[in-house]
């Protein structure tokens, strides 16, 4: 349950960083501002929140579910996996120039992140 409970923390801390990083950049002057240039600040950090706030859930209700079960060493590994895949997605992101254009980081966590989460499900189904 240990190796769970650290992914969930770390998926948390992504969430909760991101939605800093997506206050910061609004600031008193842009606050309500919903900008669509995919090379804005703002756009990208909002796109990396979102697209967090998307999947971390389910993400750390299956590994937290698996966690409690006694989970074999692969599926451990899986969840580590899965938390490493979120972090590239969201560093791709906001490290990129533009959202136009592809992004080997955000790629490599995007692929990262449905492995992992279908390989999660088949964890969890293996629970019962």
């Amino acid at each position: 349950m240990t190796v769970a409970i650290i992914c969930v923390a770390l998926l948390g801390l992504l969430l909760f960083g991101l939605g800093m990083l997506v206050s910061a950049a609004r600031g008193p002057a842009r606050a309500g501002a919903y900008p669509t240039d995919p090379a804005d600040t703002l756009f990208k950090r909002m796109r990396a929140h979102g697209n967090t706030a998307e999947y971390a859930p389910m993400m750390a209700i299956l590994m937290l579910l698996i966690g409690e079960r006694y989970p074999a060493t692969w599926a451990l590994w899986v969840m580590g996996l899965a938390v490493a895949s979120r972090y590239l997605f969201a560093a791709g992101v906001l490290l990129s120039s533009t959202l136009e254009k592809s992004n080997p980081l955000r790629f490599a966590g995007a692929v990262g992140t449905y492995l992992t989460g279908f390989l999660l499900c088949i964890a969890a189904f293996m629970c019962l």
